[in-house]
């Protein structure tokens, strides 16, 4: 290779010197308070607080109440992941189209625009504006959590589309197959592990963020949490808390076990 055919390393300094800059002004715009941070008292106070959560409360009544709320929370939590994966693989398909028309290219450009609008509207923003639609309750957090994960699930599903070999779905359609029955044989069965693993992922984050919904009252773990820690019930709070660890942990051993499960 000569030296003009030889890829300039140009373009790539340019990003690590723009990453460097980004960086730096990030330490020096924030207002870092290490010295609070590092006093001795702030270690003290800290282990204080984290000691008011145990032991954790494990009265019946409580603990009957926390069953109810772990499982609204796995229900929202997994009909809104349901709800957006079906939507995320019909709007990922002309998302990840190569724009070859006009049309294609535009319907593109819209699909990736209404993608990148449904992810950048945090899940809080989202169950706002459902409870004025449809009351508080766990309904509202489902939809939340369902438009913010099709707009996530939406993307990474269209650039796994995106990235995959496309010989084995032109060899079908070359020999007369119809492009969908191409798409269902040759595209998705190669992209299926991976849009798995993507689902799975997402649904684990959807637990995490139900806990953050339970501010406006969309139901579940998550408006237990908020009511607990609000009135400083600190053993309650704890209780809750182990509850999603728990669930985090389900679902984590069940994305093992697909992956496992299609790896053979």
């Amino acid at each position: 290779m000569t030296a003009l055919q030889r890829p300039s390393a140009l373009p790539g300094l340019l990003v690590i010197g723009g990453i460097a800059v980004v960086i730096f002004a990030s330490f020096w715009t924030l207002e870092l308070r290490w010295g609070d941070f590092l006093a001795p008292d702030a270690g003290r106070l800290m282990l204080e607080f984290i000691a008011g959560f145990f032991p954790p409360e494990t009265a019946p009544r409580f603990l009957a109440r926390l069953g109810s709320a772990t499982l609204e929370t796995l229900a929202m939590s997994a009909l809104g992941t349901v709800l957006a994966v079906v939507l995320a693989v019909v709007l990922a398909v002309p998302a990840s189209r190569a724009p070859r028309t006009a049309g294609a290219a535009l319907m593109r450009t819209t699909t990736r625009l209404l993608l990148n609008g449904l992810r950048s509207i945090p899940e809080l923003v989202w169950a706002a504006m459902w409870v004025i639609a449809a009351g508080l309750g766990p309904f509202t957090g489902t939809l939340a959590l369902a438009a913010h994960t099709l707009g996530v699930l939406g993307r990474l599903f269209a650039d796994t589309f995106e990235n995959l070999p496309p010989e084995p779905a032109r060899a079908l359609r070359e020999n007369g197959a119809h492009p969908l029955a191409a798409w269902l044989y040759a595209t998705l069965p190669q992209a299926l592990p991976q849009l798995l693993s993507y689902t799975l992922y997402r649904w684990e984050n959807n637990i995490r963020a139900a806990a953050v919904l339970g501010v406006v009252g969309a139901g579940g773990l998550g408006q237990m949490l908020y009511f607990h820690l609000s009135l400083f019930q600190m053993r309650e709070a704890a209780s809750v808390i182990v509850a999603m660890l728990l669930l985090v942990a389900l679902v984590d051993v069940l994305s093992y076990a697909a992956r496992q499960r299609l790896a053979r």
